[in-house]
């Protein structure tokens, strides 16, 4: 099965590298790109430079996906892996106790995957998980602001034999005049309505990361699905 992919960039990208990339990425070091071309023109742009829009054709058949949005597993999974490759601000006791335990508890083995399929921890989601693990919002504030904005999932590359499937289609100029407005109001849209959903009362039955921690829950408690 084929399937097309979009990596934007300030410059044409003929010939990623295995490897390539910073290695506190979301998921590690991989090629990072994303099966929406709008999206990918949105990442491609900066305030004061325009971007590349390169295209990419992909043969998945035999390949092993990781797909953190899959039903087989939740918000915590995802974070696990988050807090494996970025740096959290983890002042509060409680935050690092947190680490420790989804670490233990909801790790993935995603070093295996030769492609991995999750969201994209950029500022907004950045500041939602912190407040996750600080105790400031609940488990499905969290699960709810992973949607909001719309700010896309990536489609991660990470082994050989998945850049060995790669091919080039072209690249096409993304204008920051256009695409850049709209990278900053999608994100903004996602910071507004997610301090709109923190001012909101408790509601019966909320898990909290406490809560999460002191009655040892674990990838198969119905309550985080």
């Amino acid at each position: 099965m084929k399937k097309n992919i979009y990596h934007g960039s300030i410059q044409r990208l003929e010939h990623p590298f295995y490897l390539g990339g910073k290695a506190h990425n979301d998921y590690g070091k991989g090629f990072y790109c994303t099966e929406e071309k709008d999206m990918a023109a949105e990442w491609a742009v900066s305030g004061n430079c325009n971007g590349w829009i390169n295209e990419y054709e992909i043969d998945i058949s035999d390949l092993t996906i990781l797909n953190l949005n899959a039903s087989d597993y939740c918000i915590l999974h995802w974070l696990a892996v988050l807090l494996e490759n970025r740096t959290f601000d983890l002042s509060y006791a409680l935050a690092q106790e947190a680490k420790e335990y989804i670490l233990k508890n909801f790790s993935v083995g995603y070093t295996d995957a030769d492609i991995i399929v999750g969201y994209r921890a950029d500022d907004s989601y950045f500041t939602f998980a912190q407040d996750f693990l600080s105790g400031a919002i609940s488990y499905r504030q969290l699960s709810q602001a992973m949607h909001l904005g719309k700010l896309g999932n990536q489609f991660v590359l990470k082994s050989p034999i998945a850049f060995e499937r790669l091919r080039f289609l072209g690249a096409e100029e993304a204008l920051r005049e256009r695409w850049y407005p709209l990278r900053t109001q999608r994100d903004s849209e996602a910071r507004n309505e997610y301090f709109a959903s923190r001012t909101q009362r408790r509601r019966p039955g909320d898990l909290y990361i406490i809560q999460i921690l002191d009655e040892g829950m674990t990838a198969n408690d119905p309550r985080l699905r």
